[in-house]
């Protein structure tokens, strides 16, 4: 083959490796919104016109919970040393909800100090390349994966566990990461006890996987409120959007509802004043 021959062949084979690439992430001003979207084809991130943020104030039964949390991001926002925050518990207990609620609050304090950066569970993996985009930026960053857990044979947490205090170059002075998730260890008692069955030594087998949970330096725990905490966040929505409706009224209703849905939560309280509003034909600005 001649050297013109063999130049021609490399050219198309460059060619081919550059279409099967990955285009380089979009640069995007981290000053435009209060928060975005990070996205992994094509990877970029995506600005947020309006976060969908309950206000901190309605928040009943998780005081202590909010009070650390927007304690710790306070910190973050004035680029002091913060942690690392796991809220775990219960479904539709507020871990989402207050995430949101705080970094509004905090925002509001502190105007434009921390954007809200949400990864989705399924791009866990790509963790790595969205801190080389924003790492030494001039604002604070607040990454945030909701509902995060991990399955069996998922190896995704090990890129999790690199960002929050491993590797070389260790985590960026600029971004702390909070997560909301079902399980207290991220990974569900079946998958432990299969670890712990199938290994030659069970201990060393669960403890990689368990030892993700131990590297956020604050974990919160959330639980199904009590009836008297429903009724109070029921009592404060109404109050905040409006809802005349006789307390007594307002507390039978909700009870009737949270019996039929089977549980008592911020998130079926929530799903009631929709209900509510609709029927007494007022609109929840």
């Amino acid at each position: 083959m001649s050297d013109a021959q063999l130049l021609s062949v490399l050219q198309r084979i460059a060619d081919s490796l550059e279409r099967q690439s990955p285009p380089p992430a979009r640069e995007v001003d981290l000053h435009a919104a209060a928060a975005f979207v990070w996205h992994t084809d094509p990877e970029g991130l995506e600005p947020v016109v309006r976060v969908s943020a309950v206000e901190i104030g309605l928040l009943k039964g998780i005081d202590r919970q909010r009070d650390t949390l927007l304690e710790n991001t306070r910190r973050f926002a004035r680029r002091l040393p913060a942690n690392n925050a796991l809220l775990w518990g219960a479904r539709g207990t507020g871990k989402s909800s207050l995430v949101k609620g705080v970094h509004e609050q905090v925002n509001r304090e502190i105007p434009g100090s921390v954007a809200l950066i949400e990864i989705h569970r399924e791009d866990i993996a790509s963790l790595p390349r969205l801190l080389r985009l924003i790492r030494g930026r001039d604002r604070q960053c607040l990454l945030f994966c909701d509902d995060l857990s991990f399955e069996a044979e998922d190896s995704s947490y090990k890129s999790l566990k690199a960002v929050l205090e491993g590797g070389i170059e260790g985590r960026p002075e600029n971004v702390c990461f909070y997560a909301t998730s079902n399980r207290r260890h991220l990974m569900s008692r079946q998958m432990i006890e299969n670890e712990r069955s199938t290994a030659i030594n069970p201990a060393e087998a669960v403890e990689e996987k368990v030892s993700l949970s131990d590297r956020f330096g604050l974990w919160l725990g959330f639980h199904v409120c009590d009836q008297p905490t429903f009724f109070e966040i029921v009592e404060g929505y109404a109050r905040r959007f409006g809802l005349d409706i006789p307390v007594e009224q307002l507390q039978a209703e909700a009870k009737e509802w949270s019996v039929t849905r089977g549980s008592r939560s911020g998130r079926v309280a929530w799903q009631f004043i929709q209900e509510l509003a609709g029927r007494l034909e007022k609109r929840l600005d």
